[in-house]
């Protein structure tokens, strides 16, 4: 295990010594579960993006669906019904 020096807001220390104490666990412990949490929350959302772009290009591709071939130059007008690059 490393040994990891962070700072932390005086309002945060305070809650993870609750919740250490209401645990009957270490505020490293608490610490360290909390972090765990964290990136496995941060990896997933991340991948989730992913995952959902992808569950949507199989299912155009199952079906056969064809976007505009000027998809990528036209997007604004597309999406927001405007071109932003014409001044109005």
């Amino acid at each position: 295990m490393l040994k990891t020096y962070l700072y932390l807001p005086e309002e945060l220390n305070s809650q993870i010594i609750l919740l250490a104490s209401a645990h009957k666990k270490s505020k490293a412990e608490m610490i360290r579960r909390a972090l765990e949490i964290g990136v496995i929350a941060v990896a997933r959302q991340k991948s989730s993006s992913a995952d959902a772009l992808l569950k949507i290009a199989e299912i155009g591709k199952k079906y056969k669906f064809h976007g505009p071939k000027d998809g990528s130059v036209k997007m604004d007008e597309y999406l927001w019904g405007k071109d932003w690059s014409k001044d109005e």
